[in-house]
């Protein structure tokens, strides 16, 4: 605590100065000091340690900076407040960490010209503070009203000592008066600067002022606070304690106690509510301790918020089943085009709902690129089947308790997000969307995936055990349905418990009628057309689909068709009285050039080029392969951001074509004089996945044996080293990818066969598709004869 001066002795010991001097400098960080001080200092800087030691090896006397951002730890002139204070050391002592205590004597105020550099301890350019004195009677007025302030500052403030009004009653002083006071009372950094800064004295007395009414009207708040939290609490414990005395006086009558209204209104809630049996006691027993808990207390509002989700769940709340089946269909082809499999499923399991009530169930899992309708099939399913439908999104969640919910211990749990929607629903058999469900992620908070193997297992969720909820609750009578892009990311144990339907994109024909039927009415509404007003021609259609996306689903096709419409509904606004007919060569003047060629296969047969197919979470796509010979010694070169199951396809595609030089009539030495670059382009994008060997060994003995490769084949398959083509997956996506490109030949493994049925019969017409068993086979189809 500061030391207030009782003199001014020590003034007199101070060199007369004229104009500027060099003197130490100690900064301090979170406190200013003011003139008429004694108070000790904790020095820790090495350099501020010196500058006490310069000091007391010659005069004692110092200058005391404050700084304006205390993290700094070479303070430069911009760092400091520009006026600090002349003190002189009056005792130090050495610590043995090596900070050094010291006790100063404030003197006056100096201006900080420059902070000195290049030395081993703080130093500063300083000059004197003249000070404007004034002894008027306004001055004196100031006086006066600055000590009712404080008189009343002090009755606010409890940790300030009533005895500091007694020391300053007797100061006649308006500068030592103002000083004291704001060296003295707890003020903040910035006032204190701005006053320390203020060298008239009566504008000294008028900032003083003001802060301290500042600081007035801050404790009369805090307290005003402070006597409802205390009025509150003070009820609060007198309701207690007669709400135990008329207990304790019922009791002595014989009386039993008058229950309170809220545990009545519970207790009936939790009747009507018919749940289980376990969960019907359970809440009792909650209840049982809310009535002899404070209601004012923590643990009465987590009784009550626990009740309140038993309460509101949908225990014995269904809706009924629309099983009629002409119905369901009519919905069902009325939201969607094509999309076969997953309708025919969802008609089966009507089918059987209709002849017996003992169903579980099924846990669907839709598999397909984006934009392919997988969100909205869901949707058409509970309209179709007369239910709710509730749908949470799983990409991204990383903690388990976002889906068994969070244990009551923890402040504000809930439970996770399935009860959440069960409650949201109001039903206990709503169609429940699991989206992006290959997009769950794990850490140290839990694995997702793992929780949801209750979930999603007909055998175990009719018992399904919130954490938060701590009771069984049935989910079989839900309608489970799961969406991914790829299913190779789902966990092996949860995708064993879902029926996997594919969705592998639509074909440039289904996307027309997608587009004349569903997206065209719909974007017409939505941006405030009529039907005469515009009118798009099927040929500008199908150019937007083959020269402006490039997708498996409709998703970019409807966002090209919207831009189309919000141009032309702009134009109408303008005053354009005319019909709008956008046809396909009108197409480039509303939404600019195209993005893609129509034909992306090569120009011309080409040596050492070849056409494979790839499946993408996105949809199919073609690939080229390339290959370069050089002279070297036979190092074979990957590049393309090739994963490892690729790398080891293209070493057995060389290692086959090494064996087989005969057949092939290649040079039996190629290798040992030359180097081989496999290069796949997109180099960005990741490859990886056996079915590019056919295509790599196409390409191989095209680049030896100088035959071109038929650019308008494609091909795919996995490559062996004796030559056998083996199975692939994705078939359907490949092919319409290769479709939409151009290609007009595609060779196929023989044992993708009988996944030709669902490839559509008009891309079947226009496709010639060519089964191999060998690599032979492959050669004789893709090469120039």
């Amino acid at each position: 605590m500061a030391i207030l001066k009782k003199n001014n002795s020590l003034k007199k010991e101070i060199r007369e100065v004229s104009g500027t001097k060099e003197i130490p400098l100690v900064p301090i960080r979170d406190m200013v000091i003011f003139p008429y001080m004694v108070l000790p200092l904790l020095v820790g800087r090495q350099r501020s340690v010196n500058a006490v030691e310069e000091s007391l090896g010659t005069d004692g006397f110092v200058v005391i900076g404050f700084q304006n951002d205390p993290r700094v730890e070479e303070p430069q002139l911009e760092n400091i407040y520009p006026v600090g204070i002349y003190a002189k050391v009056i005792q130090s002592l050495r610590e043995s960490n090596g900070t050094m205590k010291i006790l100063v004597e404030s003197l006056e105020r100096v201006h900080i010209l420059q902070v000195v550099q290049g030395k081993k301890y703080f130093s500063c350019i300083m000059e004197k503070v003249k000070e404007e004195i004034f002894k008027d009677r306004e001055t004196e007025a100031l006086m006066r009203f600055v000590m009712d302030i404080v008189q009343k500052y002090l009755a606010l403030n409890v940790q300030t000592p009533k005895e500091f009004y007694g020391t300053i009653i007797g100061i006649e002083d308006p500068e030592r008066l103002s000083d004291t006071i704001a060296g003295y009372l707890p003020l903040k950094i910035k006032d204190k600067a701005r006053l320390l800064e203020t060298f008239n004295v009566k504008d000294r007395l008028k900032a003083l002022i003001d802060v301290l009414n500042s600081e007035i009207n801050v404790l009369e708040v805090q307290k005003e606070i402070q006597e409802k939290v205390v009025k509150k609490i003070e009820q609060t414990q007198k309701e207690y304690l007669l709400h135990e005395q008329l207990k304790t006086i019922q009791q002595e009558l014989g009386k039993e106690a008058t229950e309170n209204p809220e545990i009545v209104q519970l207790a009936e809630k939790i009747k009507s509510a018919k749940m289980k049996p376990e969960a019907e006691t359970k809440a009792l027993d909650e209840l049982t301790r809310l009535s002899k808990t404070m209601p004012m207390s923590p643990e009465a509002t987590v009784i009550r918020t626990y009740l309140d989700w038993l309460i509101s769940l949908p225990w014995i709340k269904y809706t009924e089943d629309n099983l009629d089946i002409k119905n369901a269909e009519n919905i069902l082809n009325e939201d969607h085009y094509g999309l076969e499999k997953p309708k025919e499923r969802i008609l089966e399991y009507l089918a059987v709902r209709k002849r017996t009530d003992s169903l579980k169930g099924p846990i669907l899992c839709f598999v397909g690129p984006p934009g392919v309708g997988k969100t909205s099939l869901g949707k058409s399913i509970a309209r179709c089947l007369g239910r709710k439908f509730v749908r949470v999104s799983l990409g991204g969640v990383r903690d388990e308790a976002e889906i068994r919910g969070h244990r009551r211990t923890y402040i504000g749990a809930l439970p996770g997000r399935i009860m959440q929607s069960i409650k949201k629903s109001g039903v206990n058999n709503p169609v429940f969307l699991l989206d992006e469900v290959d997009k769950l992620g794990t850490d140290f908070r839990g694995d997702p995936s793992s929780a949801l193997l209750e979930v999603l297992d007909p055998e175990q969720n009719f018992a399904f055990s919130d954490h938060y909820l701590e009771v069984e609750f049935d989910l079989s009578k839900v309608l489970f349905i799961t969406t991914a892009n790829t299913e190779f990311t789902i966990p092996s144990p949860l995708l064993d418990r879902m029926e996997v339907i594919s969705l592998p994109g639509y074909s440039i024909w289904e996307k027309v009628e997608i587009a004349k039927n569903f997206l065209i009415p719909r974007l017409l509404t939505s941006h405030g057309l009529k039907e005469e007003e515009i009118r798009f021609a099927e040929p500008a259609i199908m150019k937007l689909i083959k020269d402006y996306t490039r997708e498996a689903g409709v998703r970019n096709l409807e966002r090209e068709l919207a831009n189309i419409c919000r141009k032309t509904t702009r134009e109408i606004v303008e005053g354009a009285n005319k019909k709008f007919h956008i046809t396909s060569q009108s197409v480039y003047s509303y939404i600019g050039p195209e993005k893609y060629s129509s034909f992306s296969i090569q120009e011309e047969p080409k040596i050492g080029v070849a056409t494979g197919m790839a499946w993408t979470e996105y949809g199919g796509d073609i690939l080229f392969t390339e290959i370069v010979l050089m002279k070297g010694k036979g190092n074979l070169i990957l590049t393309g951001k090739l994963g490892d199951v690729m790398k080891e396809s293209a070493q057995a595609s060389l290692s086959f074509v090494r064996a087989n030089v005969d057949k092939f009539g290649i040079s039996p030495d190629f290798y040992e004089k030359m180097d081989i670059h496999i290069h796949v382009p997109e180099g960005a994008i990741p490859k990886d996945g056996p079915s590019a060997g056919v295509t790599i060994v196409t390409a191989i003995v095209s680049a030896l044996s100088k035959k071109y490769v038929r650019n308008d084949v494609a091909m795919t398959g996995e490559i062996t080293l004796q030559g056998r083509v083996l199975k692939i997956g994705g078939l359907k996506s490949k092919i319409l990818a290769a479709h939409r490109s151009g290609i007009k030949t595609v060779i196929i493994p023989k044992e993708n066969e009988n996944d030709m049925d669902e490839i559509p019969k008009k891309i079947r017409q226009e496709l010639e598709v060519v089964s191999v068993s060998n690599i032979f086979e492959v050669l004789d189809k893709a090469m120039v004869q």
